[in-house]
Protein backbone atom coordinates (compact mmCIF):
# COMPACT_ATOMS: atom_id res chain seq x y z
CA UNK A 1 0.00 0.00 0.00
CA UNK A 2 1.53 3.28 -1.27
CA UNK A 3 0.87 6.20 0.69
CA UNK A 4 1.94 9.74 -0.07
CA UNK A 5 2.81 12.29 2.57
CA UNK A 6 2.85 15.88 1.31
CA UNK A 7 2.56 18.64 4.75
CA UNK A 8 3.26 22.27 4.83
CA UNK A 9 5.47 23.34 7.57
CA UNK A 10 4.34 23.62 11.23
CA UNK A 11 5.25 27.37 11.73
CA UNK A 12 7.27 28.50 14.40
CA UNK A 13 7.54 24.45 14.95
CA UNK A 14 8.27 22.32 12.60
CA UNK A 15 9.67 22.57 8.65
CA UNK A 16 7.57 21.03 6.07
CA UNK A 17 10.12 18.45 5.71
CA UNK A 18 10.53 17.58 9.66
CA UNK A 19 6.67 17.18 9.68
CA UNK A 20 6.96 14.85 6.56
CA UNK A 21 9.28 12.75 8.33
CA UNK A 22 7.41 12.58 11.28
CA UNK A 23 4.53 11.30 9.61
CA UNK A 24 6.14 8.89 7.67
CA UNK A 25 7.45 7.17 10.90
CA UNK A 26 4.14 6.92 12.44
CA UNK A 27 2.53 5.48 9.61
CA UNK A 28 5.14 2.92 9.37
CA UNK A 29 5.01 2.70 13.49
CA UNK A 30 1.25 1.34 12.66
CA UNK A 31 1.43 -0.40 9.56
CA UNK A 32 4.84 -1.81 8.86
CA UNK A 33 3.81 -2.84 5.08
CA UNK A 34 2.81 0.64 3.98
CA UNK A 35 5.44 1.95 1.15
CA UNK A 36 5.50 5.82 2.31
CA UNK A 37 6.80 8.69 -0.23
CA UNK A 38 7.00 12.08 1.44
CA UNK A 39 6.84 15.09 -0.69
CA UNK A 40 6.94 18.35 1.57
CA UNK A 41 5.28 21.20 -0.01
CA UNK A 42 4.54 24.81 0.17
CA UNK A 43 2.58 27.97 -0.85
CA UNK A 44 4.83 30.18 -2.09
CA UNK A 45 6.06 31.82 1.27
CA UNK A 46 8.62 30.17 3.97
CA UNK A 47 9.68 27.36 2.97
CA UNK A 48 9.38 27.26 -0.89
CA UNK A 49 12.76 26.96 -1.56
CA UNK A 50 12.81 24.22 0.92
CA UNK A 51 10.21 22.27 -0.66
CA UNK A 52 11.52 22.53 -4.21
CA UNK A 53 15.07 21.39 -3.21
CA UNK A 54 13.17 18.26 -0.98
CA UNK A 55 11.74 17.57 -4.87
CA UNK A 56 15.00 17.86 -6.47
CA UNK A 57 16.11 21.25 -7.22
CA UNK A 58 19.37 22.34 -6.17
CA UNK A 59 20.10 25.18 -3.90
CA UNK A 60 22.45 27.88 -4.81
CA UNK A 61 23.45 30.50 -2.31
CA UNK A 62 23.76 34.17 -3.98
CA UNK A 63 24.79 37.49 -2.15
CA UNK A 64 22.03 39.79 -1.50
CA UNK A 65 20.73 42.83 0.11
CA UNK A 66 18.16 42.13 3.49
CA UNK A 67 15.10 44.70 3.96
CA UNK A 68 17.33 47.03 5.63
CA UNK A 69 19.92 47.18 2.75
CA UNK A 70 22.42 45.01 5.00
CA UNK A 71 24.46 42.32 2.97
CA UNK A 72 23.50 38.57 3.58
CA UNK A 73 23.40 35.24 1.71
CA UNK A 74 20.18 34.11 0.16
CA UNK A 75 19.42 31.16 -2.03
CA UNK A 76 17.16 30.08 -5.06
CA UNK A 77 16.46 26.77 -6.01
CA UNK A 78 16.70 25.65 -9.88
CA UNK A 79 16.57 23.03 -12.16
CA UNK A 80 17.03 23.40 -16.12
CA UNK A 81 16.16 26.72 -16.98
CA UNK A 82 13.60 27.35 -13.95
CA UNK A 83 14.65 28.94 -10.96
CA UNK A 84 12.55 29.00 -7.72
CA UNK A 85 12.75 32.04 -6.01
CA UNK A 86 11.37 33.01 -2.21
CA UNK A 87 10.75 36.60 -1.74
CA UNK A 88 11.24 35.56 2.42
CA UNK A 89 14.61 34.50 1.69
CA UNK A 90 16.07 37.80 1.12
CA UNK A 91 13.53 40.69 1.97
CA UNK A 92 11.28 38.54 4.49
CA UNK A 93 10.86 39.75 8.29
CA UNK A 94 12.89 37.23 9.53
CA UNK A 95 15.59 38.90 7.96
CA UNK A 96 15.15 41.93 10.12
CA UNK A 97 18.06 42.36 11.72
CA UNK A 98 15.95 44.98 14.62
CA UNK A 99 13.06 46.34 14.55
CA UNK A 100 10.84 46.78 12.09
CA UNK A 101 11.29 49.49 9.41
CA UNK A 102 7.38 49.84 7.70
CA UNK A 103 8.81 53.22 5.91
CA UNK A 104 12.27 51.94 4.57
CA UNK A 105 12.16 48.29 4.33
CA UNK A 106 13.12 47.43 0.33
CA UNK A 107 12.55 44.68 -1.86
CA UNK A 108 15.92 44.77 -3.46
CA UNK A 109 17.43 41.51 -2.60
CA UNK A 110 14.34 40.08 -3.99
CA UNK A 111 15.53 41.25 -7.14
CA UNK A 112 19.52 40.51 -6.56
CA UNK A 113 18.46 37.04 -6.23
CA UNK A 114 16.27 37.33 -9.33
CA UNK A 115 19.11 39.01 -10.96
CA UNK A 116 21.56 36.58 -10.25
CA UNK A 117 19.43 33.31 -11.32
CA UNK A 118 19.12 35.45 -15.09
CA UNK A 119 23.14 36.27 -15.25
CA UNK A 120 22.89 32.10 -14.67
CA UNK A 121 20.77 31.17 -17.90
CA UNK A 122 17.38 31.02 -16.16
CA UNK A 123 14.37 31.85 -18.04
CA UNK A 124 11.59 30.52 -16.15
CA UNK A 125 11.46 32.60 -12.85
CA UNK A 126 8.90 31.31 -10.23
CA UNK A 127 8.59 34.34 -7.70
CA UNK A 128 6.75 32.82 -4.31
CA UNK A 129 5.35 36.17 -2.79
CA UNK A 130 4.49 35.60 0.92
CA UNK A 131 6.30 36.75 4.16
CA UNK A 132 7.65 39.77 3.51
CA UNK A 133 8.89 42.89 6.01
CA UNK A 134 8.60 45.58 2.81
CA UNK A 135 5.51 48.08 1.41
CA UNK A 136 7.60 49.32 -1.02
CA UNK A 137 5.68 47.95 -3.98
CA UNK A 138 8.26 46.16 -5.31
CA UNK A 139 10.07 49.36 -6.38
CA UNK A 140 13.45 48.00 -4.70
CA UNK A 141 13.16 44.36 -6.58
CA UNK A 142 12.97 46.44 -9.95
CA UNK A 143 16.27 48.91 -8.82
CA UNK A 144 18.29 45.69 -8.53
CA UNK A 145 16.90 44.74 -11.69
CA UNK A 146 18.32 47.94 -13.34
CA UNK A 147 15.77 50.45 -12.79
CA UNK A 148 15.77 53.73 -11.57
CA UNK A 149 13.19 56.07 -10.01
CA UNK A 150 13.95 59.81 -10.09
CA UNK A 151 12.30 62.58 -8.50
CA UNK A 152 11.60 66.03 -10.13
CA UNK A 153 15.31 66.73 -10.03
CA UNK A 154 16.27 63.78 -11.63
CA UNK A 155 17.77 62.11 -8.25
CA UNK A 156 17.48 58.54 -7.98
CA UNK A 157 15.20 58.02 -4.58
CA UNK A 158 16.24 55.88 -1.38
CA UNK A 159 14.78 52.66 -1.04
CA UNK A 160 11.58 52.06 0.71
CA UNK A 161 8.13 52.64 0.23
CA UNK A 162 7.68 55.89 1.93
CA UNK A 163 10.21 57.46 -0.72
CA UNK A 164 7.62 56.67 -3.49
CA UNK A 165 6.03 59.81 -2.30
CA UNK A 166 8.28 62.18 -4.33
CA UNK A 167 8.75 59.53 -7.60
CA UNK A 168 8.57 61.48 -10.90
CA UNK A 169 9.71 58.84 -13.23
CA UNK A 170 10.55 55.24 -13.54
CA UNK A 171 13.88 54.78 -15.78
CA UNK A 172 13.46 50.89 -17.32
CA UNK A 173 15.96 51.39 -19.79
CA UNK A 174 18.58 49.53 -17.76
CA UNK A 175 15.74 46.66 -17.34
CA UNK A 176 16.90 43.55 -19.96
CA UNK A 177 15.05 40.63 -19.00
CA UNK A 178 13.96 39.57 -22.80
CA UNK A 179 13.15 36.44 -23.08
CA UNK A 180 12.75 35.66 -19.33
CA UNK A 181 8.85 34.42 -18.44
CA UNK A 182 8.13 35.50 -14.64
CA UNK A 183 5.00 33.82 -12.65
CA UNK A 184 3.93 34.81 -9.40
CA UNK A 185 3.25 31.89 -6.35
CA UNK A 186 0.58 33.08 -3.80
CA UNK A 187 -2.26 33.26 -2.68
CA UNK A 188 -2.85 36.92 -1.80
CA UNK A 189 -6.14 38.85 -3.67
CA UNK A 190 -5.27 42.27 -2.08
CA UNK A 191 -5.13 45.07 -4.92
CA UNK A 192 -2.62 47.58 -4.48
CA UNK A 193 -4.06 50.51 -2.62
CA UNK A 194 -7.05 51.60 -0.43
CA UNK A 195 -8.29 49.83 2.83
CA UNK A 196 -7.88 46.22 0.65
CA UNK A 197 -4.46 47.26 -0.33
CA UNK A 198 -0.91 46.30 0.64
CA UNK A 199 -0.29 49.30 3.28
CA UNK A 200 -3.81 48.97 4.99
CA UNK A 201 -4.18 45.12 5.61
CA UNK A 202 -0.79 44.17 5.88
CA UNK A 203 1.31 46.81 6.65
CA UNK A 204 0.50 46.67 10.69
CA UNK A 205 2.08 43.05 10.63
CA UNK A 206 5.37 44.65 9.41
CA UNK A 207 5.23 47.65 12.47
CA UNK A 208 3.41 49.68 10.32
CA UNK A 209 1.50 52.50 12.73
CA UNK A 210 -1.74 54.05 11.28
CA UNK A 211 0.46 57.11 10.46
CA UNK A 212 2.79 54.90 8.56
CA UNK A 213 0.05 52.75 6.57
CA UNK A 214 -1.63 56.03 5.47
CA UNK A 215 1.92 57.76 4.13
CA UNK A 216 2.54 54.21 2.62
CA UNK A 217 -0.89 53.83 0.78
CA UNK A 218 -0.16 57.22 -0.68
CA UNK A 219 3.34 56.77 -1.96
CA UNK A 220 1.93 53.20 -3.34
CA UNK A 221 -0.77 55.32 -5.08
CA UNK A 222 1.89 57.86 -6.57
CA UNK A 223 4.35 54.23 -7.63
CA UNK A 224 1.00 52.93 -9.28
CA UNK A 225 0.35 56.33 -10.96
CA UNK A 226 3.82 56.30 -12.53
CA UNK A 227 4.12 52.22 -13.01
CA UNK A 228 1.51 51.27 -14.45
CA UNK A 229 -2.06 52.60 -12.61
CA UNK A 230 -3.91 49.76 -14.83
CA UNK A 231 -2.30 47.09 -12.74
CA UNK A 232 -3.08 47.82 -9.35
CA UNK A 233 -6.54 46.86 -8.87
CA UNK A 234 -5.54 43.46 -10.47
CA UNK A 235 -5.95 40.36 -7.54
CA UNK A 236 -2.23 39.87 -6.13
CA UNK A 237 -1.07 43.54 -6.84
CA UNK A 238 -0.85 44.04 -2.96
CA UNK A 239 1.06 40.39 -2.68
CA UNK A 240 4.15 41.20 -0.55
CA UNK A 241 3.80 45.34 0.29
CA UNK A 242 3.71 45.26 -3.29
CA UNK A 243 6.02 43.25 -5.14
CA UNK A 244 3.17 41.87 -7.00
CA UNK A 245 2.49 45.24 -8.56
CA UNK A 246 5.46 45.58 -9.96
CA UNK A 247 6.15 41.71 -10.96
CA UNK A 248 2.52 42.06 -13.24
CA UNK A 249 3.41 45.72 -14.38
CA UNK A 250 6.72 45.34 -15.16
CA UNK A 251 7.44 41.79 -15.78
CA UNK A 252 4.44 40.45 -16.89
CA UNK A 253 4.48 37.99 -14.28
CA UNK A 254 1.23 36.21 -13.96
CA UNK A 255 -0.30 34.73 -10.95
CA UNK A 256 -1.33 31.62 -9.89
CA UNK A 257 -2.57 30.33 -6.50
CA UNK A 258 1.05 29.42 -4.84
CA UNK A 259 0.51 25.31 -3.97
CA UNK A 260 -1.24 24.84 -7.66
CA UNK A 261 2.23 26.15 -9.58
CA UNK A 262 4.58 24.68 -6.56
CA UNK A 263 2.16 21.40 -6.93
CA UNK A 264 3.23 21.44 -10.87
CA UNK A 265 7.29 22.56 -10.17
CA UNK A 266 7.30 19.39 -7.87
CA UNK A 267 5.36 16.95 -9.97
CA UNK A 268 2.52 16.31 -7.30
CA UNK A 269 0.37 14.38 -10.02
CA UNK A 270 2.83 11.80 -10.99
CA UNK A 271 3.50 11.11 -7.54
CA UNK A 272 -0.26 10.54 -6.74
CA UNK A 273 -0.02 7.56 -9.34
CA UNK A 274 -0.73 4.13 -7.24
CA UNK A 275 -1.57 5.85 -3.96
CA UNK A 276 -4.11 4.79 -1.64
CA UNK A 277 -3.96 7.68 0.63
CA UNK A 278 -2.94 11.25 0.79
CA UNK A 279 -1.54 12.43 4.31
CA UNK A 280 -1.42 16.90 3.85
CA UNK A 281 -1.26 19.12 6.94
CA UNK A 282 0.00 22.66 8.22
CA UNK A 283 -0.15 24.12 11.47
CA UNK A 284 -3.22 25.53 11.67
CA UNK A 285 -6.30 24.01 9.93
CA UNK A 286 -8.28 27.23 9.71
CA UNK A 287 -10.39 29.81 7.50
CA UNK A 288 -6.81 30.84 5.65
CA UNK A 289 -6.70 27.22 4.23
CA UNK A 290 -9.94 27.40 3.24
CA UNK A 291 -8.74 30.48 1.13
CA UNK A 292 -6.49 28.49 -0.74
CA UNK A 293 -3.44 27.23 1.50
CA UNK A 294 -1.05 24.07 0.79
CA UNK A 295 -3.44 21.48 2.57
CA UNK A 296 -6.28 22.64 0.65
CA UNK A 297 -4.71 22.60 -2.61
CA UNK A 298 -3.02 18.85 -2.09
CA UNK A 299 -7.00 17.97 -1.09
CA UNK A 300 -8.22 18.96 -4.08
CA UNK A 301 -5.18 16.99 -6.44
CA UNK A 302 -5.74 14.01 -4.52
CA UNK A 303 -9.57 14.24 -4.54
CA UNK A 304 -9.04 14.93 -8.74
CA UNK A 305 -7.50 11.58 -8.90
CA UNK A 306 -10.46 9.71 -6.59
CA UNK A 307 -7.76 9.35 -3.54
CA UNK A 308 -8.79 10.23 -0.08
CA UNK A 309 -6.76 12.74 1.81
CA UNK A 310 -6.85 13.36 5.87
CA UNK A 311 -4.67 15.78 7.18
CA UNK A 312 -2.87 16.52 10.83
CA UNK A 313 -2.46 19.93 12.22
CA UNK A 314 -1.28 21.51 15.28
CA UNK A 315 -5.21 22.29 15.83
CA UNK A 316 -7.92 22.10 13.92
CA UNK A 317 -10.61 24.89 13.81
CA UNK A 318 -12.61 23.56 10.82
CA UNK A 319 -15.59 21.91 11.36
CA UNK A 320 -16.21 18.27 9.20
CA UNK A 321 -17.98 19.80 6.51
CA UNK A 322 -15.66 22.86 6.16
CA UNK A 323 -12.84 20.30 5.66
CA UNK A 324 -14.85 18.44 3.38
CA UNK A 325 -15.37 21.09 1.04
CA UNK A 326 -11.49 21.26 0.52
CA UNK A 327 -11.31 17.31 -0.18
CA UNK A 328 -10.40 16.41 3.32
CA UNK A 329 -11.94 13.49 4.55
CA UNK A 330 -10.77 13.10 8.46
CA UNK A 331 -8.26 15.83 10.53
CA UNK A 332 -5.80 15.25 13.67
CA UNK A 333 -4.98 17.65 15.42
CA UNK A 334 -1.63 17.43 17.97
CA UNK A 335 -4.28 19.26 20.47
CA UNK A 336 -6.27 16.19 20.30
CA UNK A 337 -3.23 14.00 22.25
CA UNK A 338 -1.91 17.45 24.08
CA UNK A 339 -4.14 20.21 25.06
CA UNK A 340 -1.27 22.26 25.78
CA UNK A 341 -0.40 24.22 22.90
CA UNK A 342 3.47 24.99 24.20
CA UNK A 343 3.82 21.62 24.77
CA UNK A 344 2.68 20.51 21.44
CA UNK A 345 5.20 23.16 19.53
CA UNK A 346 7.96 22.05 21.55
CA UNK A 347 7.21 18.34 21.43
CA UNK A 348 5.94 18.57 17.77
CA UNK A 349 7.67 15.62 16.16
CA UNK A 350 7.32 13.08 18.40
CA UNK A 351 3.11 14.41 19.05
CA UNK A 352 2.96 14.01 15.12
CA UNK A 353 4.38 10.64 14.93
CA UNK A 354 1.82 9.49 18.06
CA UNK A 355 -0.94 11.25 15.71
CA UNK A 356 0.47 9.30 12.70
CA UNK A 357 -0.17 6.14 13.86
CA UNK A 358 -3.85 7.08 14.74
CA UNK A 359 -4.04 7.51 11.05
CA UNK A 360 -2.66 4.28 10.00
CA UNK A 361 -4.89 2.15 12.47
CA UNK A 362 -8.10 4.55 11.22
CA UNK A 363 -7.18 4.43 7.20
CA UNK A 364 -4.89 1.83 6.79
CA UNK A 365 -5.74 -0.92 9.18
CA UNK A 366 -2.73 -0.79 11.22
Amino acid sequence: MKVLVAPDKFKGSLTAGEVASAVASGLADGCPSVAVRTIPVADGGEGTIDAAVAAGYERVPVPARGPTGARLTASYAVRGETAVVELAEASGLHRLPGAPEPRTATSAGTGDVIAAAVRAGCRRIVLGVGGSACTDGGAGMLTALGARLLDDAGRELPFGGAALSRLASLDLSGVDLSGVDFQLAGDVGNPLCGPDGAAFVYGPQKGASPDDVEVLDAALRRWASVAGPEFASRAGAGAAGGVGFAAMAVLGARMRPGIELLLDLLGFDDALAGAALVVTGEGSLDRQTLSGKAPAGVARAAAARGIPCVAVSGRCLLTAPELARTGITAAYALTDLEPDPVRCMAEAAPLLRRLARRVAADHLGG
